[in-house]
């Protein structure tokens, strides 16, 4: 049984039941924070009790979820989340840290970090049963939908720009999913799907949108506190806190992460907030500004980045997204479109492939570094939110071309290293 206790606007603090509103704010359009009977878990479960599961992926940590044990046992939906860490030291000691690991979400079942969000989803619609379910997507969301609702034979209809990457194009029709381009931008495929789903009745995953997306998200943040209670994550929190760099689009991820922690937080299992930092393009920077500006009014933007998945005229978790950073002692980085591609080029190095948006949050830290703002003994977490397979065109932009050579050996001295 879970212990999803309601809603509560994260604008106005309006509180709603479980069963009194479905997406945003009745009154204000303000973004749902779902709440969890935290009294009830603390009585019911101890960090232990997640620790010792033996589920490998994100529904290890059920008890925090919003949503009951989902069906779909042996397929794609029970393996999201549980991703890798690594602690590459060639990037360690290129960049001075004593203390670096790299979190690969292209290791989920659809290659981004948005299968954690659509399970999560996914397993809501079928709680509801809901005969459809609908997102605008770049791409990565539309692909994890797509992914997630195919496991377990669930409908799905996906707006996406026609300017998605191929690759991203391709998953979405591998997966069975009816796909609809839309002739514009991804703020024009948002406002048509959610247009689409008051019309037919469809279950609305868009992000940003649905509550229900940020709890599969905020499961990162719990498999990060996991692994610092294990000591895989090894340092003294006491004397440095954790700093978290992730790449921003529409503000869905580091609002997820911020609340992860902060439900670990409320629940008494986790003393030190690590420090949030969002990376943003410089061609796509609505919140980036907004925090710069200490506002949260979000203004947006025209976006122009090769990293699609986080380009975004109009961020729907903005205002949560600011807050994340500012609340955790964290800040936003921007990085232009050259920094983004060699961050592609130095993961690589160490074998982590990285679509441009993933790439982003590297280069963030890089410019980090530069600044002044991470020191080296400051520990540092990036989060890799997507494979490089997702677009390639913009990986080949971040290498230098192969040479085509003669099938001799001499061709081969020639041109070897």
């Amino acid at each position: 049984m879970h212990h999803f206790a309601g809603y509560q606007c994260s604008l106005c603090g309006q509180n709603y039941g479980d069963d009194e509103v479905q997406y945003v704010c009745p009154q204000d359009g303000g973004n749902l924070d779902v709440v969890l009977d935290y009294t009830a878990i603390r009585q019911n479960f101890e960090p232990e009790d997640l620790f010792t599961s033996n589920e490998k992926s994100l529904w290890r940590y059920l008890p925090l979820l919003p949503v009951d044990n989902p069906e779909g046992g042996g397929t794609p939906l029970r393996a999201a989340g549980w991703t890798p860490l690594f602690s590459p030291p060639q990037l360690a000691r290129q960049l001075g840290l004593n203390y670096l690991w790299i979190k690969d979400e292209s290791r989920n079942p659809t290659a981004s970090f948005k299968d954690r969000a659509s399970a999560v989803v996914v397993a809501r619609a079928r709680e509801m049963g809901a005969e459809v379910v609908v997102t605008a997507s770049t791409g990565n969301a539309g692909a994890a939908l797509a992914g997630m609702s195919a496991a377990v034979e669930q409908k799905a209809v996906i707006f996406a720009p026609r300017s998605a990457p191929p690759a991203k194009v391709a998953q979405l029709l591998i997966y069975g999913a009816q796909v609809l381009l839309v002739d514009g931008n991804y703020d024009q495929a948002f406002d048509l799907s959610i247009q689409a789903a008051q019309e037919f009745g469809w279950y609305c995953r868009n992000t940003g949108y649905n509550p229900f997306t940020v709890e599969g998200k905020k499961t990162a943040a719990l498999e990060i506190w996991e692994a610092m209670r294990r000591g895989i994550i090894q340092y003294k929190p006491e004397t440095r806190l954790l700093s978290v760099f992730v790449s921003v689009g529409d503000g869905n991820i580091i609002s997820g992460l911020h609340k992860g922690f902060k439900d670990l937080i409320e629940l008494g299992w986790m003393e030190h907030m690590p420090r949030i930092y969002g990376v943003q393009a410089e061609g796509s920077a609505a919140i980036a500004n907004a925090y710069f500006a200490n506002t949260e009014k979000i203004t947006p933007v025209s976006a122009n980045t090769l990293a699609d998945s986080i380009s975004v005229d109009l961020p729907r978790d903005g205002v949560r997204a600011v807050r994340a950073a500012r609340q955790s002692g964290g800040s936003y980085i921007l990085v232009n479109d050259g920094e983004i591609l060699k961050a592609i080029a130095d993961l690589g190095k160490v074998g982590i492939f990285a679509e441009p948006a993933g790439a982003a949050a590297y280069a963030g830290l890089v410019k980090a570094i530069q600044a002044g703002t991470i020191a080296p003994e400051n520990p540092v977490l990036v989060i890799n939110t997507g494979s490089g397979l997702k677009d390639v065109k913009a990986a080949m932009q971040a290498v230098t071309q192969a040479p085509v050579i003669e099938p001799t050996l001499e061709a081969v001295k020639r041109v070897i290293k």
